[in-house]
């Protein structure tokens, strides 16, 4: 009694105590979580000129941009396509917006006449676009509060025909606004001159190259701090996107050797007939194999990863790697087990025949509704039109001639060819079809029926007959055991447990493991070989992942990685040791430059290159439009300073890509001037409208406010 009695004494003690930690709990991940506290939400994909593109409108898009295309971009891709879209629009809204741009009731209709006038909806009877058809079909769709209604070969809703009315307009407004940029955009009758003579004139020269591989790199030293600040002096080209380097080594869950001996031997033991203890009549079976089963196809499907395929086979259907053997097989011979891909095979020939490669044929095709190219004046359902073909089949077997009702079939196009049709064993005909044309006989006649509806087939000629053979494969796919799963796993864990306290590459090159390296961006997916492996990014960018970290990550249908994390790269300039590799020879560059340039103490070409024991060389009609020098390579500024020159003259020390330069203009070859410059012009005019949309919206984007939350929120 005396506890309980101090315990209810400091009942309120103890309530503060909980009370405090649940607090400093909640606290500490608000902390963690800093948007909670300072009101960033986590709903916003993305913030673009102060206008938020909020998470669910865009999961919704990008659902349904995944339902339009299918299995054929991944879950990443499809965000970055609704990403860039929406960028777009709201960054081209506030243009237009700006400017007062819109698009008026009329100008609505004409542009819903331009996307809908061929739709057979919206047509009257002669086939031209009816405004009222239109409008009665919205008003419809209006009317149906949310349930969707046919439209060609989609289905609407009211929503969605308004969203694609609102998305018709707005191209419509960001047209107008590039239209009206392109308007203010031509080229000067001066333009139009330079243009031509950067072709037209040439100069004739004389110059001498100093290159810049006559000083050794190791006379040129470069610190660390002029590799800092040619970097802050040429921002542009090491500024980079936050990165995590990353290292890691794989884990394949493949199968063993011993894994595929077995699979071996079972293939075999399928062979022999096998006792097997029946329950229900307490009796010993026999179970037929390979070899004495009388059911090919059913044993085949029973016991096979790979399904009966009874069709005879041609050399170029048959495996690559058994082919040959094959078909050089007796019937009841056997060839396996064989490696095929990921499967082993036995596989055993249980017919051969000579077939032909090439067939004519002539058919009566009967279509049904639903039909593959059936239009809509079908009208017969699939009974109905199999009822059809087998009373046409009827009459031509009782005497009627094919040719008398050729009327009766659909295929318009064979029927101009008196129902006639060649083709050989490759072409791509319904499969039924091919099937009866190859595999019956000449003068053979009966009904097929395909997706396209019921065919009365006559075969007419068989040609160029070659052996075929009907092969039953029992195929295995080649997988690991459970054995080597679990030691595939052991090997896994051992190694993550050893790169606590070991050393990572070590650790590998112990386990004859390779390191892989990679670096993420942050919205990046993909890992070669493995595919998207978006959970390896997210934990290398996760802030509680630090510098020499590592994870397992399970990959489907691979197996295992162990990734390291190496080193954080945040936004901004790159380190001095990655932007080394492209500043230190332009340093060097720049060095071995100057005191080439403190060499030079003449001013002819051919007494420099005496001093500096080079020979002076010539090209001859060098254009300022084509900067390449011949025995040089390219040499913008070279080329540039010789067009520079009067003829004759010679240039000064010029640092060009490959060394150093002078320059003698020996001949200027002055360009017959035209009488009108206009069509050089219209072409000017033409090249860069054309590059209107393209450069104008790259400006844009450049100047906007993004504030980018995508791997937070939606990766």
């Amino acid at each position: 009694m005396a506890v309980l009695n101090k315990i209810r004494q400091r009942s309120l003690i103890l309530i503060l105590v909980i009370a405090l930690a649940l607090f400093s709990f909640v606290i500490g991940d608000l902390f963690k979580n800093s948007d909670a506290l300072t009101g960033g939400s986590q709903d916003v994909v993305a913030t673009v000129n102060g206008t938020d593109i909020g998470r669910l409108e865009f999961q919704q898009k990008v659902k349904g941009y995944q339902d339009r295309v299918g299995g054929r971009v991944t879950s990443t891709q499809a965000m970055n396509t609704i990403y860039n879209q929406e960028l777009r629009r709201i960054i081209l809204n506030s243009e237009t917006e700006a400017l007062g741009l819109s698009v008026e009731k009329d100008e609505m209709r004409d542009l819903l006449k331009t996307s809908f006038s061929s739709y057979p909806e919206f047509q009257d009877q002669n086939g031209n676009f009816d405004v009222n058809r239109l409008n009665a079909f919205i008003a419809n769709l209006k009317d149906l509060n949310g349930e969707a209604a046919p439209l060609s070969n989609f289905m609407v809703t009211y929503d969605s025909w308004t969203n694609n009315e609102q998305n018709i307009a707005a191209s419509a407004i960001q047209q107008s606004y590039y239209n009206m940029i392109k308007a203010g955009v031509s080229a000067t009758i001066a333009e139009a001159k330079d243009e031509y003579l950067g072709d037209a004139k040439t100069v004739d020269v004389k110059y001498v190259q100093i290159p810049y591989t006559t000083i050794a790199d190791s006379l040129v030293p470069v610190s660390k701090s002029e590799i800092k600040s040619y970097m802050e002096s040429h921002k542009d080209k090491f500024e980079v996107d936050a990165n995590r380097e990353v290292v890691y080594v794989e884990f394949k869950e493949e199968a063993s050797k011993a894994d595929e001996d077995k699979i071996k031997a079972d293939l075999l033991a399928l062979k022999s007939d096998r006792p097997e203890y029946n329950e229900s009549s307490k009796n010993t079976d026999t179970i037929s194999g390979f070899d004495t089963t009388s059911d090919v196809e059913e044993f085949i499907n029973t016991y096979s990863d790979i399904k009966y395929n009874d069709a005879y086979l041609r050399a170029n259907q048959l495996p690559a790697v058994a082919k040959d053997t094959l078909l050089k097989l007796n019937v009841g011979d056997y060839y396996g087990p064989y490696k095929d891909g990921e499967f082993f095979k036995l596989s055993k020939v249980v017919a051969a025949k000579q077939m032909p490669d090439s067939v004519k044929v002539r058919h009566i095709l009967i279509p049904y509704v639903g039909g593959t190219r059936a239009d809509a004046t079908v009208t017969k359902t699939p009974a109905e039109a199999e009822k059809t073909a087998d009373s046409i089949l009827t009459a031509i077997k009782g005497g009627t001639k094919f040719m008398d009702l050729l009327e009766l079939s659909s295929d318009k196009v064979s029927n101009e060819k008196d129902g006639e049709i060649e083709f050989d064993y490759n072409a791509g005909m319904a499969p039924e079809f091919k099937a009866f044309s190859f595999e019956n006989e000449v003068g053979d006649v009966e009904v097929v029926g395909t997706s396209f509806g019921y065919h009365v087939i006559e075969i007419l000629e068989q040609n160029s007959f070659n052996k075929a053979i009907k092969v039953a494969t029992l195929a295995d796919k080649i997988e690991p055991s459970q054995e080597t799963l679990d030691e595939v796993f052991n090997k896994m864990s051992k190694f993550e447990i050893a790169a606590k306290d070991g050393d990572f590459s070590e650790l590998a090159k112990e386990r004859d493991l390779t390191v892989k390296p990679i670096t993420f961006n942050e919205l990046d997916e993909t890992i070669p070989g493995l595919g998207s492996q978006r959970e390896v990014v997210r934990w290398a960018f996760d802030e509680d992942t630090d510098e020499g970290d590592y994870k397992n990550f399970s990959i489907s249908g691979f197996g295992f990685i162990v990734a390291k994390l190496v080193e954080k790269n945040e936004e901004g300039l790159m380190s001095v040791e990655d932007a080394s590799i492209t500043a230190l020879p332009e340093i060097r560059k720049e060095k071995k430059a100057k005191m080439i340039r403190e060499k030079i103490t003449t001013t002819s070409v051919d007494d420099i290159a005496k001093n500096n024991g080079q020979s002076p060389r010539t090209a001859a009609a060098v254009t300022i439009k084509n900067t390449t020098l011949s025995g040089a390579g390219v040499e913008p500024k070279v080329v540039g300073a010789a067009f520079g020159l009067k003829e004759g003259a010679t240039s000064k020390p010029i640092d060009g890509e490959k060394g150093v330069y002078v320059v003698e203009v020996t001949k200027v070859n002055e360009a017959t001037e035209l009488e009108n410059y206009a069509p050089v012009m219209n072409r000017l005019n033409s090249e860069r409208r054309n590059t209107v949309q393209t450069k104008v919206y790259q400006a844009l984007e450049k100047a906007a406010d993004i504030e980018d939350n995508r791997a937070k929120t939606v990766y």
